[in-house]
């Protein structure tokens, strides 16, 4: 008798930057959205502190009780993404993901895989990925591009000050997949704290 599935395998790619900054993940399927978004957060290190929603057909599903009174799209009916499980899904879908309202930060979801795993996980795991994602409130992907152009120029005059503000230190070809397997372990913990800053790369002894 054949066992069900009880893990997915995701891809989550940030929309509109280029080269791509993706996740390639695994959660348990009887995993809600809610817990997905968590797990988004944790994977990109995003900082959970902005509205966010998924929308799939047409239709909106996050937090109903931050998003039932917002404005965004014009106040559209909200569904509770704690209601919809990921093995509601088939392989080969996708859906986007929505983090940042003013920035704007849209993710496609895409559905790999389904399997069975002798034991289902506790957590999510990241199997592979490819660069850092553009620092928080930096000003969506028009004001990532010029915060790149700002810190690869020193005679910038904002140079400066723009790499204080993001900590000294930003790569954006940057992905240490056991730094974020580490993050995803702490995904559903409550009131977790996501670093705020790019680990700065280890000083190399001559």
């Amino acid at each position: 008798m054949m066992r069900a599935a009880n893990t997915v395998q995701i891809r989550v790619t940030l929309d509109e930057i280029k080269p791509k900054v993706w996740r390639q993940l695994v959660l348990p399927s009887y995993w809600t959205l809610e817990q997905l978004h968590l797990s988004i957060q944790a994977a990109f290190n995003w900082w959970n502190y902005h509205l966010h929603e998924f929308r799939i057909g047409g239709l909106r599903f996050g937090d109903v009780d931050l998003l039932t009174d917002d404005d965004f799209d014009g106040g559209a009916r909200v569904f509770d993404f704690r209601e919809v499980s990921l093995r509601n899904f088939q392989v080969g879908s996708s859906f986007k993901y929505l983090y940042d309202f003013g920035d704007g930060w849209r993710h496609t979801v895409s559905i790999e895989a389904f399997a069975t795993e002798d034991k289902v996980p506790k957590f999510a795991r990241c199997l592979d990925g490819a660069r850092a994602r553009p620092p928080e409130d930096v000003g969506g992907t028009s004001g990532y591009d010029r915060f790149l152009e700002i810190i690869a120029d020193q005679s910038d005059p904002e140079h400066a000050e723009t790499l204080r503000w993001c900590g000294g230190h930003f790569d954006p070809e940057w992905f240490d997949l056991e730094v974020v397997n580490k993050d995803l372990r702490t995904a559903l913990r409550a009131n977790v704290k996501r670093r705020l800053h790019q680990p700065k790369p280890l000083r190399k002894v001559s």
